[in-house]
């Protein structure tokens, strides 16, 4: 028997309604995965 290990591929970037940054992921599996995660207000960064 063997083991899976997943692998966490980008599948994107988008931004929430509420502002937050989503990063996408997935694995060659089918499973995914969404990490979010706040901005702060103020200028941006060059």
């Amino acid at each position: 028997m063997s083991q899976h290990v997943h692998v966490r591929l980008n599948h994107g970037l988008a931004v929430t309604e509420q502002g937050e940054l989503a990063e996408l992921s997935r694995c060659h599996c089918g499973a995914t995965w969404t990490s979010t995660y706040r901005v702060e207000d103020g200028e941006p960064e060059l």
